[in-house]
Order: C-alpha cells, then structure tokens, then sequence
C-alpha cells in the first residue's frame, strides 16, 4: 500500500516505503536499515502521545516484545517510547495471516495444520519461558511465513509479574479467542490462558470457526465460560490434544512444553474426523443458528478408525489421566455482563457460509439484456492503488477515489467509456462526488512535483464523453468537523462547495459552473455541508476546536438551497456524527470518547428543521464500529464482522447478527436485502427485517479490513450488485446468482 498524504517520509532515521496497515491505535509502515534490511515500524498515533496510561501500555509492549524476539516472533529492531510520537521497529515477516489464509484458500489440514500447531507451541514456549503472556492469540496475530508460523502484535501482552494495566473497566482481547478467565477474572490470567486461546486458534484453523462460535457475542460468551466446545469437524488425534487446552480451569490445561510433547506424537497427516461422523452435524453454524444449540456430542475416548492413527488411544489416556475436563459449577453471569459493552462489538463469524439456498427476492429489479458477473480494475494516476465509490444512473456506473476523479463504466460488462485520472496521494475516504444527469463530479489531488496546483480541487467532467467543464479549489476540513470526508455535495442539479480558505459555502450549477449562491460561515467558525435528503444543512465549529481536532459543541444551520441564507443556529450536545434523515429529521449518532480516542457510539440525537428542537436517546452500551444508515435505520457494522441494527427514535436496539465480514461498511439498500462489504471484496447480504444472513461471497482483492469509518461501497443497480475492493477492483454480479462461498 502506497504512503497516503500526510505520512512521514522518515522515521527514527529509517526511510519508508509503504504504509502496511492501520489500526486503532497506531499505522504500521514498511522501511529499511541502512543496511536494506526490511523493518517494520508501528507509529502510535497522535492522539495517544499526550495519555499516560496509553504510553505505559505502550512501553509494556515494547518490553514484552524484546524480552520475547526468538525464532518464532518478531524481534525489535529500535525503539523511541519516550518520543513525541512513539515508535517501534521490529524485523520484518513476509506472508499472510492466518486470517487471510482461512479466508482465501480455506482450513488447513494434514501435514499442514500440524506444523501450525507445532510451531505455535513452540512459540507460546519462548513466550513463557520469558515471563510474558500475549493475552490476545489470534488468527490476525499469526504470521504464515515460509520459515513457519510467527507471532506478533503484544500490545495487550504482559508480565506474568506484572498488574493487569487497568483500562477503565473495560475487557481487553478479543472474543472468540479468550479464555474462560479472561471474561471472568482479567487481573488472574496467566500462560494457561493463552494455551486456552492457541486451542480455538487450532480450531478454526482446521475447520475455519470457532469452537464456541454463537450467534451473537453474549451465547459465545456464555459458551466459552458454560459449555463443551464444538470439534466435531477436528481431526481426532488433534481433537484429543484441543479438548485439554480448552479445560475450562486453567490448572487442567498443559503446559506449552507439555503441549509440544503431545503435538509432536501426533501422526504426520493428523488422520481424519470420526469415521462415522459423531458430532459433525453439530458444529455451530453462525450463520444459520438461530437459538442456543446443544453442545456437540463430547468426541469418544476410543479411536474412532483405522486411519486415525496408533498413537491416538495412547494421546488420550494420557489426556485423561493428566488434563481431564472439569466444568466450572457456579460461574455467575453477572461476571460475563460486565463485558459485554466490550464483547458485542467484537463477536466472531465464520470465514462463509449462510443459507446459500435463500436468495434476495427482486421481483421488481432487472439485470442489463446479456449481463454476465464482471471484475475489473481502474488505474489511477501513477496508478496509485485505493478503494473507489460508485453510483449508479441507467445503464452507467460513476466512480472515483484515490488516483480516479472519475471513470464510467458500462453496468452490463464493466468496460469503460473513459476515466478522469487524478495524479496526487489520495486522502483517505475522499472518493466520489457525485453525479446528476449530465454532469459527474469528483476530486483531483495535486501532484507533489506540481506545489502551484491547488492541493484539492472538485472537477465537473461531462457524462458523456469525460470531458473536463470546469474545476475549482475545495476545501478540506470536513472530516474535523462532521467526522466525514466530505467537502462536497450534488444537491439536485447543484454541487456547494467549500472555499480554499475554509470560510464559505459556494454553490454553482453543476454542467456550467456558473456561481448560484456564495455564503460566508459564521464569524470564528468552519464548516461542512451535511445533507439531509431534500433538505441541507451546514456543520459548524469554533476555529479552536477544528484546530484541536476536538469538535465537541457543533452547531448546526439550515441552509436555503436557492439562497444559500442561514437558519438560525441549533446547538447539538457533540461530538456527533451525520447519519441521514428518518421521519423528516436529521439523525446524528454521538460519539463516545475516552480522552481523545473514539470509543464507539452511544446516543442518538435527531433535530427537527422546522422546530429547531433536538432530541436525545442514549443507546443501550456503546457500539464500536462503521456507522450507516438506511431506510430509516441506523447500523453500526463491528470490526470483526457484528451488525447492530438501532432505531433512531428510540436508541433502542432492533436485532443483531455476527456475520463473517470483518471491518465492513454500509449498508446499501436493496430489494428485501442490506449489503455490507469490506476491502476485500467480501460482501454479505442481510434480510432488513431481523438481521438473518441471506448469502455471503468470498474476498475479490487483498485488503485490509482495519479501517473505521468508511463509507458504503456496495452499488446496487436493480439487481445487479456492484462491490468496490482494495486496489481500485470492481465486481458485479446477480442478486439473486452471488458467487458461491467456501
């Protein structure tokens, strides 16, 4: 991935390259020694340099990872905790997560999956025998590299000497792969906690879920802490070395070099599953349970074939004898409920799945006379590679994004008419305009050999034939403000602007460019246009707060669309996020911030034009993720693949559903049907009425799901579906034909 706008060129002394990823807490950026040795440096962010206890975090996991770099994790290369903007550089590992793995190719098995077990140990070994705990063992956290499995990322790690580092009350890890004390006890965890979490690991490696796998966050809770795990789909040699590491009591669970010796006397092709398939029709199914299902019938303590292999009767006696499971008896639910502000937000699906056999009713859509599913890539300027957005109009797609200011594209194959290129570093989530009859609208970024060109101008290219009618400066401040990358709007047949200077409004015909209307924002303050279906509004905050990135008391203004006149001002208790209109009234969600990191949301306030009146709802927890909206409904899509459905008037929560898209955006509304999709290309459709998965397709593109955020990039065309992905990739396909998953 390419360095963005913004980004250093240097860091510590080490060159970058390119920029790996981003997260929550810090971007991962590509550089080398002076000695061309590859690194890889992970900068916090900035709003984290001025919180003591992040800091402390942060040199606790510079600490836990030099104490543990061996041959199975990344070693630190230089570090600068004490830095105005922290840093760590560790060596660099080439490959894929074993995220990305399952996700592409589908489980391991075989020869294949005991090497990841072996290694895994290996690395818990060296982790422990060190005095750290990783604390959040995890598909994301494995590197597959051609030396073998590595792993990384203690951020959450600590000394087995050490205070849990209190994180005001919250439940740090990640769901599916926690053990029963990390939900219960926290400050308790030790190393058998992370044998706990290399057991579902091991699991969904080899069957691609979770052994505790629900249907929502609270029943994977509740069977992590409650029930038998689901292994039905395990191979039975590895089946009897998983079921001791996931004993609900930590004392029940090997060691990792007890767990190394078990391992290694497993056969090389691990077997297979019971020959007769006792328990596989059990395995827990995200996508298609309903209610809590009964555990899995427990696996036999006889081998279950001839090609299970001779050491398996000797694997479980010794199991048995040493590690045997002990259901914990009285554990309250109140110990699971006080993370479950943490926990929803976080649940785990399946990498597939869904009833395939359901398709989206579109009784009324059409598909294009000859369409068959298409996947296309844009090159951008110096092709530069980023997510494009897209809309519709007829038998035309418009999109743009990154290195694009525009590109049309015929909706029945995916070739294009023409495309507008755009020679700067894309900003992230600055994509499309928009479109209106005649006239498509995008951003072009200036060059950085070019300083005389304006950094950020909105472009007006003819429909028809991609010529260039007029541009001017913009700009670009929205996202400060309304939390949004927008600093344009097509409003009908108009397109209003911001000025280059940041204080005022214009508004021009979107075909002529022939100024309608110019108005000046109110005295010591910058805003953005915020649309609200027939209607606009302007977003405003105090120059201070803009400057501060600190926008906690907007004010907003109707604004006369023939006039460009400001309304009077209403206040809006912030910091608040625009969402869209329900009932003729703005809906913003509000965000909830823990000193200057966002946290998730946890109201909702709708503000009523007529009355300037703004009404208030507090939601139920916090709900972290990309928000959406549609039909009059808020969604909140989770990191690792949750969608929340609330209503606005309420707070209150509609219904639900893990699903298997992590880092997804949306929604995009279709027939009987929500789409949701990540840059990956990874789309999932969901029924509007209670959240039930209807199918689910497999990643088109090699992107990263961390951002938060993003808007929609789903298009849907009658029936014909359109996904933009990593990379500036398209694809289109049939509704009611989606690509067949897993």
């Amino acid at each position: 991935m390419s360095l963005r706008g913004g980004d250093p060129a240097e860091i510590g002394g080490y060159p970058l390259e390119a920029r790996l990823g981003s997260g929550g807490m810090g971007t991962v950026f590509l550089a080398r020694t002076s000695s061309g040795r590859p690194v890889a440096i992970k900068l916090i962010h900035q709003q984290f340099a001025g919180d003591d206890e992040f800091r402390i975090r942060f040199r606790q996991e510079v600490a836990a990872a030099r104490r543990v770099s061996g041959a199975f994790t990344a070693a630190v290369v230089d570090a600068a905790t004490e830095a105005e903007q922290p840093w760590m550089a560790t060596t660099y590992i080439e490959g894929h997560t074993l995220a990305q793995r399952i996700a592409t190719k589908g489980p391991l098995n075989g020869a294949e999956l005991r090497r990841l077990a072996i290694g895994l140990a290996e690395a818990l070994r060296d982790i422990h025998r060190v005095g750290v705990v990783h604390r959040d063992l995890k598909p994301s956290n494995v590197v597959l590299s051609p030396e073998g499995p590595r792993v990384i990322d203690f951020g959450i790690s600590r000394a087995v000497d050490q205070q849990t580092l209190t994180m005001t009350g919250r439940i740090i890890g990640t769901p599916p792969f926690m053990s029963p004390e990390q939900l219960q006890a926290p400050r308790g965890v030790g190393p058998r906690s992370d044998i706990f979490s290399l057991g579902t690991l091991l699991v969904y490696a080899a069957t691609g879920h979770g052994p505790f796998d629900a249907d929502s966050p609270y029943m994977t809770a509740y069977q992590v802490v409650y029930e038998e795990p689901s292994l039905g789909a395990v191979p039975v040699a590895l089946r009897a070395v998983v079921e001791s590491c996931l004993d609900k009591e930590p004392k029940g669970r090997p060691s990792a070099d007890e767990l190394l010796v078990l391992l290694r006397d497993l056969p090389a092709d691990l077997g297979g599953t019971d020959a007769n398939g006792v328990g596989a029709g059990h395995t827990r199914d995200v996508f298609t349970q309903q209610h809590f299902a009964t555990p899995a019938t427990p696996a036999p303590t006889t081998p279950a074939g001839p090609d299970t292999g001779s050491t398996v009767a000797p694997i479980r006696r010794r199991l048995r004898s040493r590690w045997r499971p002990v259901l914990a008896a009285a554990v309250a639910v109140a110990a699971i409920g006080g993370g479950l502000a943490a926990l929803e937000a976080g649940g785990f699906g399946g990498n597939s799945g869904g009833d395939k056999g359901n398709s989206v009713a579109a009784s009324g859509a059409a598909l294009p006379d000859g369409f068959e599913p298409w996947r296309k890539t844009v090159q951008g300027g110096d092709d530069i590679p980023d997510e494009l957005r897209c809309v519709a109009r007829g038998d035309a797609l418009f999109c743009g994004g990154g290195g694009v200011v525009a590109t049309r594209i015929r909706t029945l194959d995916g070739s294009r008419v023409w495309t507008v290129k755009s020679p700067g570093v894309p900003i992230q989530g600055m994509h499309l305009v928009g479109a209106t009859d005649d006239t498509v609208l995008g951003y072009r970024l200036a060059a950085q050999d070019a300083p005389q060109d304006p950094p950020s101008e909105v472009v007006a290219i003819d429909a028809n034939n991609g010529r260039k009618l007029w541009s001017v400066p913009s700009g670009a401040q929205s996202t400060a403000v309304t939390g949004r990358t927008q600093d344009a709007l097509v409003v009908g047949s108009a397109v209003v602007t911001v000025n280059a200077s940041n204080s005022r409004f214009e508004a021009r015909d979107a075909h002529s460019g022939d100024v309608m209307w110019t108005t000046s924002f109110p005295a010591g303050t910058q805003c953005a246009p915020v649309p609200a279906g027939p209607q606009l509004f302007a977003m405003c905050a105090t120059n201070a707060e803009v400057d501060a990135l600190e926008v906690r008391h907007p004010t907003l203004y109707t604004v006369d669309r023939a006039s460009g006149t400001l309304g009077k001002p209403i206040a809006v208790d912030g910091p608040a996020v625009p969402m869209g209109v329900a009932n003729g009234r703005l809906v913003l969600l509000q965000k909830h911030m823990e000193g200057t990191a966002l946290a998730g949301y946890d109201g909702v306030a709708r503000v009523d034009p007529a009355s300037r009146k703004v009404t208030y709802s507090r939601l139920a927890k916090t709900y972290e993720g990309t928000p959406g909206m549609a039909d009059g409904t808020v969604y909140v899509s989770g990191q690792t693949g949750l969608v929340t459905a609330l209503d606005p008037a309420t707070g209150r929560k509609k219904w639900s559903r893990q699903t298997g898209v992590e880092g997804a955006s949306g929604p995009a509304a279709g027939a009987d049907a929500l789409y949701f999709s990540s840059a990956t290309g990874r789309v999932v459709a969901l029924s509007p009425y209670d959240g039930k998965p209807l199918w689910t397709t497999e990643p088109q593109a090699n992107g990263l799901t961390g951002e938060q955020g993003a808007s929609p990039r789903v298009t849907v065309a009658g029936r014909e579906v359109i996904a933009a992905a990593a990379n500036n990739t398209l694809f289109a396909f049939d509704a009611q034909k989606p690509p067949k998953s897993g």
